[in-house]
């Protein structure tokens, strides 16, 4: 194909009216190269799925990150870049129904920054902290209007050895790693989630986002739970195959149904998120937990 490049001020090449998939979808490709590469190169690369790099896919609508043109990492809505458009990410903010004014919010994983940008906007007495292990990913955080702002800090570091390198200094911790692949790799073992616990302050709470069939992420599943010793409630994220796990510190991870949904209509007030729905899930998750657990005596 014949494709004229253009350098943008975010100095991203983009490759306009590329053909994106098998379905015909058009839109501009922007990658983290020089003007002096073969467009029809990359491209075909992409295809094939050996670029080996982030890129964005922008069809004016929404701005997609991607590893793959099978994996979309994040997506942004251009007419409100600050709002949540996956469901997944709108569950893992369940973490305000039990700790609703966070000192120190610790994220793995920066993506297009939808959480990290949610959480600046919303949470403005908050300090952020995100780790992001990829520098291609840190690269691209100007093209989802990612603020520069001392709140809000990004880390390039693997995560394990970031959180086995403090403790006790997060209210929050919000683990969403993923390679092109699903959940890093580093994160599949014991010190890892032990680590992660050890990094919350005294009644704080991780939050963890699996995707994929279950068999992906069970050993993950298994290793949280072994870490926080059972105080880990899992919830569904209707329409989709992410499931969020919600880990409690010793002081915290009591499940009173009728205190949260009193919880939820209080905050639905303060962040534009469905707080009744997100309540919803995570007690439909718990049921069904403990469904199979009853079932498999």
């Amino acid at each position: 194909m014949s494709i004229k490049a253009m350098t943008q001020s975010t100095q991203l090449l983009e490759l306009p009216g590329t053909v994106l998939n098998e379905f015909g979808e058009r839109g501009s490709l922007r990658l983290l190269e020089s003007g002096k590469c073969d467009p029809d190169l990359l491209c075909a690369q992409i295809e094939s799925g050996s670029y080996g790099k982030p890129f964005i896919i922008d069809d004016r609508k929404t701005r997609r990150l991607h590893f793959s043109l099978e994996l979309v990492q994040s997506s942004m809505r251009i007419d409100d870049p600050f709002a949540l458009e996956f469901a997944y990410t709108r569950k893992m903010m369940a973490f305000l129904l039990f700790v609703p004014d966070p000192g120190h919010v610790l994220m793995v994983g920066l993506g297009g920054g939808s959480l990290a940008k949610f959480c600046h906007r919303h949470l403005p007495r908050a300090r952020l902290t995100v780790v992001e292990v990829n520098a291609d990913v840190i690269a691209l955080r100007e093209a989802f209007g990612v603020p520069v702002d001392p709140r809000l800090e990004i880390v390039e570091a693997d995560a394990a050895d970031y959180l086995a390198a403090a403790e006790g200094d997060a209210d929050v911790l919000l683990l969403d790693g993923f390679d092109a692949r699903g959940i890093a790799p580093t994160f599949l073992s014991r010190s890892f989630y032990q680590a992660a616990r050890r990094r919350l302050k005294p009644g704080g709470l991780l939050v963890a986002n699996f995707a994929g069939p279950r068999k992906y992420w069970s050993r993950h599943l298994a290793l949280l739970n072994e870490a926080f010793a059972g105080r880990v409630h899992l919830g569904t994220v209707p329409g989709g195959d992410n499931h969020i796990g919600l880990a409690f510190d010793e002081a915290g991870g009591s499940l009173d149904w009728e205190r949260l949904e009193e919880r939820a209509e209080t905050l639905a007030d303060q962040f534009p998120l469905d707080f009744s729905a997100l309540v919803h899930s995570l007690r439909e998750g718990s049921e069904l937990r403990w469904s199979k657990k009853a079932s498999s005596r």
